[in-house]
């Protein structure tokens, strides 16, 4: 039969009259994190060791009352199990040091949202100081920010709900790591977004496209590849010759694990996606190919084009999306194929093909 720990409030005499308290555990307890044996836990919580007027007795009733009161805590957290108060230093590391560590493994997203709580907080944070406040405090920071790079706008709402949903990811990870004695985001609400015009091509537009030149070859055989396979920018960084090999029905396929939400699929890829990532090499895919160039490179081969929309690289999978169901393909398929976690997400695509569909179906007119 186990042997419950008992825990006894003890004084210890200190410097300056004064007696610490602290409690003492026995049998020992085992720190999950150190995997050290310990006995004692100091308070932090001093009384006078002479009280020589009311003033100090009552202050040491107090601090005996409040240091009973913890270790009543502590024989509760040991019958459950919960040894989470034994690490004192998690509280005083430096939660931006580590939310820079997790930022610098994923994308660009999360080094902006890094950077937006590093200037909220002023450059300086530790994990005792991560409540539910300051993270609320942050949600209404993101909702009237200014543009890291231009401070002259604000960034959008909808930007504002996904940099608040990264953030929100980063704490579920420090929970899980332990960081945190509970998840932060059960008190939390995501900020809403608003409906946006979905950009894409059409199929003419981007065979307009394939046609014209480029400044930056690495960009357009990319901006292809994304419209044929609806790749995120991400993903397509990161693609390996590894990751491309051949598939049970006799073509090829890719094996990958998205950037954005970590999911691992196998994607079919045609013959034609195939060719435009050229002969078979090893390490990345597309090589040469920098972020930088889906800005200002990329606005100036569609302008040069002769279309007029606002394309950014992420349109190229919106037009995977809605060429696919406007040529036939179910949704489910494509909802696969975009590697989305619900077909809801990919609904909105149809909808926009339906709306083409009106359109084409009004052309026809006796009147």
């Amino acid at each position: 039969m186990a042997t419950l720990t008992r825990v006894h409030l003890r004084q210890r005499d200190i410097t300056r009259g004064r007696i610490s308290l602290y409690l003492d555990y026995y049998p020992a307890i085992r720190d999950p994190y150190s995997m050290k044996m310990t006995r004692r836990e100091y308070l932090g919580i001093y009384i006078y060791a002479k009280a020589r007027n009311e003033f100090e007795k009552e202050f040491n009733n107090e601090m005996l009352m409040k240091a009973e009161a913890i270790r009543s805590m502590r024989v509760q957290s040991i019958i459950n199990e919960e040894f989470g108060f034994l690490d004192k230093n998690k509280a005083k590391a430096d939660f931006l040091a580590y939310f820079k560590t997790k930022a610098e493994k994923k994308d660009q997203k999360w080094m902006k949202v890094y950077q937006h709580f590093f200037n909220f907080v002023k450059g300086k944070c530790t994990f005792g100081e991560v409540t539910v406040d300051l993270c609320n405090r942050f949600r209404d920071y993101l909702l009237d920010a200014r543009q890291l790079k231009n401070k002259n706008y604000r960034i959008s709402q909808n930007s504002a709900s996904g940099y608040f949903s990264t953030f929100r990811a980063l704490l579920k990870i420090a929970f899980k790591e332990k960081f945190f004695r509970e998840n932060l985001n059960d008190y939390l609400d995501a900020i809403d977004t608003t409906d946006v015009k979905k950009e894409y091509l059409t199929l003419n537009e981007v065979k307009l496209l394939a046609n014209t030149p480029c400044d930056y070859p690495m960009l357009k055989t990319a901006s292809i590849f994304s419209c044929m396979t609806g790749l995120r920018i991400s993903d397509i960084l990161k693609l390996d010759w590894k990751e491309i090999e051949p598939a049970s029905d006799g073509g090829y396929c890719m094996r990958i694990r998205t950037e954005k939400n970590e999911t691992e699929t196998t994607l079919p890829i045609s013959d034609e996606a195939l060719e435009l990532c050229g002969k078979r090499g090893t390490g990345k895919v597309f090589k040469g190919l920098q972020r930088s160039m889906t800005q200002q490179p990329l606005k100036a081969w569609v302008v040069s084009a002769g279309i007029t929309k606002h394309i950014t690289f992420h349109c190229f999978r919106h037009t995977f999306a809605t060429l696919q169901l406007a040529l036939g393909t179910d949704i489910y398929t494509v909802s696969k194929m975009l590697t989305h976690k619900n077909v809801s997400t990919t609904q909105i695509y149809a909808e926009l093909v339906n709306s083409k569909k009106r359109e084409s179906a009004n052309k026809i007119s006796l009147k």
